[in-house]
This record gives C-alpha cells, structure tokens and sequence, in this order.
C-alpha cells in the first residue's frame, strides 16, 4: 500500500467515526421516550368508630371522699373509786351493747355500807323529829290552860321543831347521795354502741374520773364530704338558715363505697346538713353524709363500716334535660371533637357543662342526630375522608353520605393536594 493511500485512511476514519457518533446522539436526542402516566386512585376512607348524637336526660353524679366517723363518741369514766369486781363479755374492743347494759361493776361493798349508814341517820333523825313534835304539842297545851296571852315561839319550841324537820331533810340527801353513788359502782351503757377501746381489766383499782374505755353509737355514721365550688354549682343542698328554715326538703343520696381486697362494696345514705364554714385550706366546703344502721346485716351482705375508713362517695346532683352527652376520649385537651360532614371529619370546639373521668356534657353546639366519630386518629387534619362504623356495623356510604356534593377543594384545599 502507498503512502498516500495510508494517509487518507487515517485522515477518514476518525472522521467518519466522529460523524456516526454525532448522528446516533442527534438521534437518541430526538426520539427519547416518553414517560408513562400512572393514574393513581383515590385514598380510601378510613374506619372510624362513631356515635349519633342524641339529646338526652343526664343524671349528675359529684364524686367526694372522706372517713367514717361515728355519730355520738364517749369516753367512759368512773364516777366513784373501787376495783372493778366484773367485767362484761360486751365490754371488750369491737363488742357490741345495748342501752342499760351493764359493762363494769366496781367493789360496791363500801357504798352499801354507806347507804345503811345514810338510813340510820334517817331514821334517826325521824324519831327526833316526832320527839320534837310530842314535845311542842305538849308546850301549846301547857301554854293554853295557863292562859298568859300570846306565847313566843321559842316557849312553843318552833325552832327545835324546824331543826329536827331539816335534820330529816339532810338525812335524805345523805341517803340519796349514797344510793346514788352505790348506782355508780354499776357502769351501764348510755345508748346502744360499740366498745372502740378499754383502759381497765378486772382487778384494777380505779379512782373517781379513772378512763375506763371509750364508745360509740352505732345508730348511724357520719362522714365529711369536700365539694369543690364547680361541684356545689349542680347540687341542692339542704341549707338552713336562722329560725331553722331549710331551702330543700328533699335530702341529696348519697352512695359510699370501698374497696377490700378484691371486692368493692357500696352502702347508701344522704346529705343531711352543711357545714357552716368553708375549709380555709383547701377552699372547699364539707357536706355530712349519713348512713343509717351500717353494723347490720343488710340483704347484701356487706361488712359492718369501721370507724375511721376511708370511702368514696357519688352523691347525687342535679339532673340535666336535654343535654348531649359524649365520651371523654373523644374530646381533646383544647375541648375540641371531631364530626363526621359528608363523609369526612371535621373539627369543632365545645364548652363542656359538666365532665367526669369519662362523660363530657354539653348543652349546644351540636344537632340531632349528628355523627361523632369516636376512634383518635393523631394529627388528622380536617376533611379525611372516612367511614363511620357505629355499634360494629359499618354505615353504606350513601346512607352516610361519603361522598360530598360539592367538589373538595370547596372542603378543605389541602386534601384535594393530598389526592
């Protein structure tokens, strides 16, 4: 091969190559291919629960605390001085007694020598005192057959005839006084109670004003209720007022109840009276409730109340009429719920009339029959569509009305952006 021939071979081919490359790119530039649209579906609604909204009678329940206390608290103590002689089977911590039982007897043999003594006297004092009278019998008939005038009433003996009478009469007292303090001896119950504890034992020697014991009534128990000033807002208490007016007959009931162990037991009562002055510490005011006769045994079995036990109470308030009532947890901390509009949620705030752990009651701001959904979606924004299932039945979209009537973006703007 030539010279010239070779170099026009090498001058050629870049060339040629450079243009095929120049060409295939031009080539791929203008028939790149286009990109297929996929059209996607739209979100699909989301299960809620929900409730129908309907007005209703709403039965307002405050709920309070407090302890057992008994009506009527004595303390036992002896009157005379003595040993203690016997000791009742009724006079022992927890027992049970009734009014005039007799729970102690004090060595009596003392006092019923003291009552002999007091008789004596008395006698005594009787026979001297009918010496006395013979005596001034005799003086008026001696005075009348002399027939000097008037006589004195020392000549009559009136005075020593005064002085036997009061003789008597202090005899009498003596007596009394001795039989009296023989009664003391013999410790009997005031009313019908409990023995809440006992400081003596058989054998002891007491002196007059020696604690014997302490006692209560078991007729009923009273406990002290706090309300709060939201509270007494619902409730009509029995006020009374000077001159012994009361603004309500009718006596708020009153429901307390315990836990023990693993079972909870409820006795009932009623508010009988306020207190007249309001807790300076904690701003409230204290209510007494009263359960009557909680040491027997009722159809339900409960155990007796102990002093000093702590119950809750749920005492009834006022009832509310035509009211919407919705749960707790459908409510926001900023008293806001969610609505079900055409098939999809919507914000609205309420003011609550009345709450509890889990009831929320409003008086407006809502319609018959309108849907609340109940299940918490987070930080669901207004306008998701949704389908409300109400008691485990989901509702059909038209019968729910899904489906808005108007276009989406006139429902919220950024759920048309969402889809």
């Amino acid at each position: 091969m030539s010279t010239r021939t070779s170099f026009w071979i090498k001058l050629i081919v870049p060339l040629l190559l450079l243009g095929l490359s120049i060409a295939g790119a031009r080539y791929i530039v203008t028939h790149k291919p286009e990109a297929a649209t996929r059209t996607s579906p739209p979100p699909k609604a989301q299960r809620v629960d929900a409730t129908r909204l309907q007005p209703q009678s709403y039965q307002i329940e405050l709920e309070s605390h407090g302890t057992v206390k008994p009506r009527t608290e004595s303390q036992l103590v002896a009157q005379v001085g003595g040993a203690v002689t016997a000791l009742s089977e009724q006079f022992r911590e927890g027992a049970f007694f009734e009014t005039g039982d007799l729970l102690m007897q004090i060595d009596e043999r003392d006092y019923l020598a003291s009552v002999e003594v007091a008789e004596a006297a008395l006698a005594q004092a009787q026979a001297q005192l009918k010496e006395e009278q013979a005596r001034s019998d005799q003086a008026v008939r001696d005075w009348q057959r002399l027939g000097r005038g008037k006589a004195s009433e020392l000549v009559l003996r009136k005075p020593q005839l005064a002085a036997a009478k009061a003789a008597i009469a202090s005899a009498k007292a003596q007596l009394s006084t001795a039989k009296l303090n023989l009664e003391r001896t013999r410790i009997r119950a005031p009313y019908a109670g409990r023995v809440l504890s006992k400081s003596v034992d058989l054998g002891q020697v007491v002196n007059s004003g020696t604690a014997l014991g302490e006692i209560f009534a078991v007729d009923y128990v009273e406990v002290r209720l706090p309300l709060s000033n939201r509270q007494l807002e619902f409730i009509d208490l029995p006020e009374q007022y000077r001159g012994g007016e009361f603004t309500s007959s009718a006596l708020p009931k009153v429901i307390l109840s315990t836990q023990i162990g693993r079972n909870r037991y409820e006795w009932q009562g009623q508010i009988i009276r306020v207190e007249g002055a309001i807790d300076s510490r904690s701003r409230q005011l204290f209510v007494v409730a009263q359960v009557e006769d909680p040491y027997s045994l009722g159809p339900q079995g409960n155990p007796p109340l102990k002093i000093g036990q702590f119950v809750e109470a749920r005492i009834e308030g006022q009832r509310l009429e035509s009211v919407f009532v919705l749960p707790r947890a459908a409510m926001s901390q900023d008293h806001r719920v969610m609505v079900i509009e055409q098939g999809r949620l919507q914000p609205r705030s309420i003011e609550p009339l009345w709450m509890n752990r889990t009831e929320v009651v409003v008086a407006d701001g809502f319609s018959q029959g309108e849907l609340l959904s109940l299940t918490p979606l987070g930080g669901t924004q207004s306008g998701v569509r949704v389908q409300p299932r109400i008691d485990g039945e989901l509702l059909p979209e038209k019968s729910a009305a899904l489906v808005a009537s108007s276009p989406v973006d006139t429902i919220d703007p950024q759920a048309k952006e969402r889809e």
